[in-house]
């Protein structure tokens, strides 16, 4: 990968933890919506220091294994998002900007 696709993944990584962390702040604070949110919350800040681990790989293996773990906390992600949307806590044009980088 070019160093400039590793910065570009890099940067966006991160400006979508920001995104979650700026999300969980506008969570209601119910107690389900606080669950849900933590949820999110640890996964969506998840992605980028899996994303950064993965660079530091001694192996292509273990690169692999990192970059993979960063797809689980996203797809997990998505299902926070998605039960924040149906359980009817957040509505889903809140969530649109950290949805739209999935």
């Amino acid at each position: 990968m070019k160093d400039e696709n590793l910065q570009g993944l890099r940067t966006r990584t991160k400006a979508f933890a920001l995104r979650v962390i700026r999300l969980y702040v506008a969570i209601p604070k119910t107690t389900e919506a606080q669950v849900i949110g933590s949820q999110l919350l640890r996964s969506g800040t998840s992605v980028g220091a899996h994303y950064r681990e993965a660079c530091r790989a001694r192996s292509s293996a273990e690169f692999v294994s990192k970059i993979e773990g960063g797809l689980q906390e996203l797809d997990e992600c998505s299902y926070w998002m998605e039960l924040l949307i149906e359980s009817q806590i957040m509505p889903e044009p809140r969530l649109a900007s950290c949805r739209r980088s999935r």
